[in-house]
């Protein structure tokens, strides 16, 4: 006589229990990007720092640093694994030492940027919204800034490829607005992402005649995992002033109202414990003027260190 699972209960019992104790297969590697936003939801400590060489009309050289440090933590039970809301706060820290001697140098701190970013998870697609502001208190502002301090506030904008002005825009309150879409799978990442900053100014009237402008930045990242220790990445930026700044509409050459860079590298992914710490170094560089231009040729080597719980 056959039987099915009816006439044993406990039979069809075990083989739920199996399946609910069986645990999720694990996410596909995601390959993080340098200046766009990750499309995760992280709980992560982040040291990036730019150095960046420059040239005068002289063709002689200078050096910008750029420090950026970022938190985020992902709060349970707002999405599954990697996805749901995860509070930030970034903070930048510039110097510039100029080619000659006549010009300042200086050290500043950036404005601060707080915001949330909302990853969502739709098995090979990935989604993140972003919404930030900054607190207009950064260095080499007002209506009378140090030379030196103004100076590595500027030279600090190019060295992060005018993706972080919201950082470096110390007169004015910054609203972020921003989305992120990623196909993640079989060790390949595709991102792309686009971003509106809206500035307006709160202080320095007297030299700055602007009391608003609108920035635009998008980019492309492409990622893909040889091992799972190692992955490799490149990335397209492109940053369009929408409402420019006076001195970029007075710009008859119209050089300086946008902007296109690339960034190349690898990453490394080790796992310490339950975090996993993902150092990479990139090489950055713009791909048409003002920032590839004989006057400025600039050329950026980023190294990127986050720490993800």
């Amino acid at each position: 006589m056959k039987c099915s699972v009816r006439c044993w209960p406990w039979i069809g019992a075990l083989v739920v229990a199996t399946a609910e104790a069986k645990p999720p297969p694990p996410l596909a590697p995601y390959s993080l990007p340098w200046s766009l936003r990750p499309v995760i939801a992280p709980t992560v400590l982040r040291i990036e720092s730019s150095l960046a060489r420059y040239e005068n009309a002289a063709s002689e050289g200078g050096l910008s640093a750029v420090t950026v440090l970022t938190g985020s933590y992902r709060i349970e039970g707002t999405g599954p694994k990697a996805a749901g809301l995860a509070p930030m706060l970034r903070l930048a820290i510039a110097s510039d030492l100029p080619p000659s001697a006549a010009a300042p140098g200086g050290t500043i701190v950036s404005n601060p940027l707080v915001g949330a970013g909302y990853a969502m998870r739709f098995d090979r697609l990935r989604l993140n919204a972003f919404l930030a502001a900054t607190v207009p208190i950064g260095g080499g502002g007002g209506n009378a800034p140090d030379a030196g301090n103004a100076n590595a506030r500027a030279k600090a904008l190019p060295a992060r490829m005018q993706m972080d002005n919201a950082l470096f825009a110390v007169n004015d309150f910054t609203l972020v607005v921003g989305l992120a879409a990623a196909y993640v799978a079989h060790g390949f990442t595709l991102q792309a992402e686009a971003t509106v900053l809206q500035l307006m100014r709160v202080r320095g009237e007297a030299v700055q005649k602007e009391t608003s402008k609108t920035n635009f930045t998008s980019g492309i990242h492409a990622g893909y995992f040889f091992a799972p220790w190692i992955s490799a990445g490149a990335e397209v930026r492109y940053q369009r002033w929408l409402n420019a700044p006076l001195a970029v509409d007075a710009d008859a050459t119209g050089a300086t109202k946008d902007n296109l860079s690339l960034a190349l590298g690898p990453r490394f992914h080790v796992q310490v414990g339950k975090t996993w710490l993902r150092p990479s170094v990139a090489y950055e560089r713009g791909i048409d003027k003002p920032l590839a231009s004989a006057l400025l040729n600039y050329h950026v080597v980023r190294l990127d260190v986050p720490l993800l719980f």
